[in-house]
């Protein structure tokens, strides 16, 4: 048993006041049951000092099962628990939690062995390598790194690294054998890592502009998942590993994000107009057409209680009044029974955007939204259908990379790394810069909270 605080120390806070009531509870606990409780009681006293220094932590790993973990892509003996701590084995591949985590302050200790290499998975998906859909935090004992064990190690594969992303600085760890501290703090897009109390790595995720890292890491872009060690067969030791989630609660601006939208008025956006009829027109010409559209938009899409809504029977499509090339866009949708939409991007179609449940659901529509419609030569449908039923709320996360397309829908990778091909003029290159659309087909449709981040060219 463990000596709780009752009103009176919860009152008194977490410092030496706290500290100190529990202490004479204690003494008065061991003169009614005697000696032999101090052994007992000293355990109580570690646990209990713990619990006062570390506010809002609980433990992920109770030190005798692997209740609340599980086993991917290996065998259920490839970690085992000893002593109070977990080991990865010979076998050892991927432990997950059973429970997804945001936004947290995670803690630990760890040993290594000469040689040892591991991972600490964060914001994973169970399928998949969770360096690339999710996020690495590389464990890797130095001294056979820097004899060249695994060859020539680029910065960011040495410990503490987001592995391919973002290198740490080098040293914090203690010799092979002895155990080590560590604490991954995952806020928004600042993740920051510390090692025996010295910080290795603070880095904002917006900061990392490498097009091709983006390209090959989509799950820096993800929100959520699930928790791991990221095993190869080396010994590796965890022990005391607890957590403490936080609330999200920065919008998305402080990521570096823009609104598209303003929640009043259409400032910011005009009509849609053929590119192909466009192509063809005079100045004189394009200005009255875009007048033409102009109206078009105002009659049929409206702002409702902050919501853009489309409430036409007709194909005009709502157009970002300038261009863009590389981004990151991020909006929230929602449609009506059978209705049908998407999003243009740099005025091509498009992300689509359609009702995967109401019968009869075919030609594509059982598929779910997300999928790339028009490609003919490249992946044109989702991974997996990630829809919230008819009449909810829909979140997209969409990059645009040169010509390579992410989309993430409710936080799940539908689309990955994938070619948009140019729908205007099929077989030639996309468009280096075009507006952002949404897509009017005749059907209602909801848009809101719409924000973008642009990216180098």
């Amino acid at each position: 048993m463990c000596l709780q605080a009752g009103p009176d120390e919860r009152a008194a806070g977490s410092g030496l006041r706290g500290l100190a009531i529990l202490m004479a509870r204690m003494t008065k606990w061991l003169r009614q049951f005697g000696p032999l409780a101090l052994g007992f009681s000293g355990l109580c006293l570690c646990s209990c000092t713990r619990q006062l220094g570390e506010p809002g932590f609980v433990p992920l790993f109770n030190g005798r099962s692997l209740e609340g973990w599980q086993h991917v892509g290996g065998p259920p003996d490839g970690y085992l628990v000893r002593d109070g701590a977990i080991l990865c084995t010979a076998r050892g591949r991927n432990l997950f939690t059973t429970r997804q985590f945001r936004d947290f302050v995670l803690r630990f200790e760890f040993k290594l062995e000469e040689g040892s290499n591991n991972g600490v998975g964060i914001r994973a998906p169970l399928e998949g390598d969770a360096a690339y859909q999710g996020m690495e935090i590389q464990i890797l004992e130095e001294t056979a790194a820097l004899k060249g064990k695994w060859g020539p190690l680029r910065p960011e594969q040495f410990h503490g690294s987001i592995y391919g992303v973002a290198a740490a600085r080098r040293g914090a760890l203690r010799p092979p054998g002895q155990w080590n501290t560590e604490e991954i703090l995952a806020d928004g897009r600042h993740i920051r890592v510390r090692v025996n109390g010295r910080t290795v790595l603070d880095v904002d995720l917006g900061q990392v502009q490498d097009l091709e890292v983006l390209r090959k890491h989509p799950g820096l872009f993800r929100e959520g998942g699930h928790i791991g060690f990221l095993g190869h067969g080396d010994p590796v030791a965890f022990r005391n590993i607890r957590i403490k989630e936080l609330s999200r609660t920065h919008p998305p601006a402080k990521d570096g994000f823009q609104p598209l939208f303003n929640g009043r008025d259409l400032t910011g956006w005009r009509g849609w107009v053929d590119p192909r009829e466009w192509a063809k027109m005079s100045e004189t010409e394009r200005a009255a057409a875009q007048a033409r559209a102009d109206a078009l938009m105002r009659a049929n899409w409206r702002v409702e209680d902050g919501v853009l809504v489309y409430r036409g029977k007709g194909f005009d499509n709502l157009c970002t009044a300038r261009d863009y090339r590389n981004f990151e866009l991020v909006c929230e949708w929602r449609i009506a029974p059978n209705s049908d939409s998407g999003i243009y991007l740099r005025g091509v179609p498009q992300v689509q955007i359609w009702d995967p449940f109401t019968p009869p659901v075919s030609g594509g529509r059982e598929a779910g939204s997300g999928g790339l419609y028009n490609n003919q030569q490249h992946p044109a449908r989702p991974r997996l259908r990630a829809d919230r039923p008819v009449g909810e709320w829909n979140r997209f996360r969409i990059l645009m990379l040169g010509d390579r397309v992410h989309v993430f829908l409710n936080d799940q990778l539908v689309v990955e790394d994938t070619p948009l091909e140019n729908y205007w003029n099929r077989g030639q290159p996309l468009p280096e810069a075009g507006p952002i659309e949404l897509q009017a087909h005749a059907t209602p449709v909801w848009f809101r909270e719409l924000w973008v981040r642009e990216l180098p060219n």
